[in-house]
């Protein structure tokens, strides 16, 4: 297996893998409490929104996975495509985590550290 393909195949898992956080994310954030105060429109489209954002990590490990020879060659430019979009939203979403989002009022034990 080519250094890429191995590259692609751990990125497919860790797509998958960051789904255990988004899991654990309701009960930690205390979802249910702290939506319970906005109008219902607002609290639907929370969960909506929060949806489309599974969704779509799990089709960058689903699509990344049964395309990993096709990825892995680089020839079409709709696999250059498809890694630049998992790039930039996975950048963007780690410069949100890191300089935007303040979570350390949630860190409050060493797995949601890890998360």
């Amino acid at each position: 297996m080519s250094l890429l393909k191995l590259a692609l195949l751990l990125g497919a898992i860790a797509n998958f893998g960051i789904l255990i956080a988004s899991a654990a994310a309701p009960k930690a954030l205390d979802w249910k409490n702290q939506l319970a105060v906005l109008p219902k429109l607002l609290r639907q489209m929370f969960w909506v929104y929060g949806a489309f954002i599974v969704l779509m990590i799990v089709s960058f490990g689903t699509i990344t996975l049964a395309n990993l020879d096709a990825l892995a060659a680089g020839s079409e430019s709709v696999g250059r495509w498809f890694c630049g979009l998992v790039a930039v939203f996975w950048l963007v979403r780690l410069f949100v985590g890191l300089f935007i989002f303040d979570a350390k009022p949630f860190l409050t034990n060493g797995f949601y550290k890890l998360g």
